[in-house]
């Protein structure tokens, strides 16, 4: 056969295949719902003709901006704008997705700044995703939640000797504007390295100074080794916003599924309350107490209830929260901030009052609990921490007394004595994070009352030296943190505190 015959062949057969094709073809109609936009302002979007759309579902307009659907009316839907509102006007096209919100996450994050919507802010490339998580999800059931019963230290002396914090617990930071809340957990978050702890710092709604400074903190102690940051700024849509804590807890239970440790520190969920209320006002939702709506507490409770520790048959790890609220002039009663401390396993208090004492980290004890952490301390803190707690409730009941000029017993003047230097090694400078041994240590010496015949300003100096003794002797570290309450390890302390306290009271002896 020759060539013309085979291309008339070939061709022929090709002919018969299409014929057969088009014979066989049945076109399917493709539906697809487009709505319309009827209004738009701050942020929200009302919308008509998506009759079948779903609550949380996405949308995308004309212009490329994205929305989430969260009311659904009968004649029309609300929805919360998470880009710009620019281009975006009366009788624009509007989309539906069929998918709800999600959020890439990938092992990839840690070092990264980025948006709740995970794009980058960093300048360092797109953040290559692992997987899609969504960003409301359900809180792990009940049988798979283990017991909190190990420590997360903070580094911190009076946390986490008298307000410990365990892993997977809620702990609420509490106080007025600028005394030391977002301070504390970034001291908390420097404290995790070589711990094994996965952090991430979610910023809502704070000026972009405010989270440049914490970033170069980070960098400058090396943080981003181990920790993500994500932003959802001041100037941000108050979608963003509401859903940037959302986001930010899908990320750390990525990690906590993968069997780690995870601390997330929301700054702050006053920010985030304050969002939500204009989102909720200009959906026309009724206002109750303080203007914000019914459901404010369900929002706080859905995302705090995520945080837990798994048991091992489900991962075995764990995320600990640490929610910021800001106080208004000491007001803690305010309906956010008792909302949030019923919610929460306990609360850590920062007194202004302490503050202006120059009383820092300025936790007020007496408003400040735990109500888990206790189980999860060292054995050695138990040894110090009940007869501590006593010793300075007694001395400020007796301090508040005292400031009427009575005239005082020699016992009331111990007591007296024993407090001021207690409330004095409680003192600790921001970014300076003391391990549980040496923390044990500096306490041991000031409750036992062997530091009480020091004068105030050596009591600095004197727990210098005990540090630094402890930090050099790794096994003597390690053998107060493993020690119990009745330990050959504690003569043995006690025998080295009052060497190092006899050397400064013969000092402060000849300086008088």
């Amino acid at each position: 056969m020759d060539n013309k015959n085979i291309l008339d062949q070939l061709l022929d057969d090709t002919a018969q295949e299409l014929e057969d094709g088009v014979r066989k073809f049945t076109a399917s109609v493709i539906e697809e719902e487009v709505g319309r936009v009827l209004s738009c302002g701050q942020g929200i979007v009302w919308a008509e003709g998506l009759k079948r759309v779903k609550s949380e579902e996405l949308v995308y307009f004309d212009n490329g901006v994205i929305g989430l659907v969260v009311d659904i009316l009968p004649e029309k839907t609300g929805i919360v704008l998470l880009d710009e509102d620019t281009g975006i006007k009366a009788r624009s096209e509007i989309r539906r997705t069929g998918r709800i919100l999600e959020v890439p996450v990938t092992k990839n994050l840690i070092g990264r700044i980025i948006d709740p919507l995970g794009r980058p802010l960093d300048e360092k490339g797109p953040l290559e995703k692992d997987t899609l998580l969504a960003v409301q999800r359900e809180a792990p059931p009940i049988m798979a939640r283990g017991p909190v019963n190990r420590p997360l230290q903070t580094g911190i002396k009076v946390i986490d000797a008298l307000v410990p914090i365990g892993r997977g617990q809620r702990e609420l930071i509490l106080g007025d504007r600028q005394t030391g809340k977002t301070g504390i957990a970034v001291d908390t978050i420097i404290n995790q390295a070589d711990k094994n702890v996965v952090c991430i710092y979610c910023a809502i709604g704070q000026r972009g100074s405010s989270v440049a400074k914490v970033v170069a903190e980070f960098e400058r102690h090396k943080v981003m080794d181990y920790t993500a940051v994500v932003v959802a700024g001041g100037s941000d849509s108050p979608g963003i916003q509401y859903i940037a804590p959302y986001a930010a807890t899908s990320m750390a239970e990525y990690f906590m599924a993968g069997g780690k440790d995870v601390l997330i520190v929301y700054d702050d969920l006053t920010r985030h309350a304050l969002a939500y209320r204009q989102i909720s006002l200009l959906l026309r939702r009724p206002p109750g107490r303080e203007a914000f709506p019914g459901d404010i507490f369900y929002v706080h409770s859905r995302l705090l209830e995520r945080s837990t520790r798994l048991r091992p048959e489900h991962g075995g790890g764990s995320l600990t929260a640490l929610p910021i609220i800001e106080t208004e002039a000491q007001n803690i009663s305010a309906y956010i901030p008792t909302n949030l401390i019923s919610i929460t396993d306990g609360q850590i208090y920062l007194s202004p009052d302490l503050f202006q004492k120059g009383v820092l980290p300025p936790v007020d004890i007496a408003k400040s609990v735990s109500r888990v952490g206790g189980k999860t301390q060292l054995p050695a803190y138990r040894k110090v921490v009940a007869d501590l707690r006593l010793s300075y409730s007694q001395f400020q009941e007796l301090e508040a007394f005292a400031r009427f000029g009575t005239r005082l017993d020699e016992n009331t003047k111990k007591i007296l004595q024993h407090g001021w230097r207690i409330r004095e090694t409680l003192k600790q400078q921001q970014y300076m994070p003391l391990s549980a041994a040496e923390q044990i240590a500096v306490l041991y010496a000031v409750n036992t009352g062997m530091a009480d015949l020091l004068p105030l300003t050596s009591l600095g100096v004197m727990e210098e030296e005990i540090v630094g003794v402890v930090r050099n002797s790794t096994e003597l570290s390690r053998a107060i943190d493993a020690a119990a309450r009745e330990d050959p390890v504690w003569e043995e302390l006690e025998t080295l505190l009052e060497k190092i306290i006899a050397k400064y009271a013969l000092v402060a002896a000849e300086d008088a």
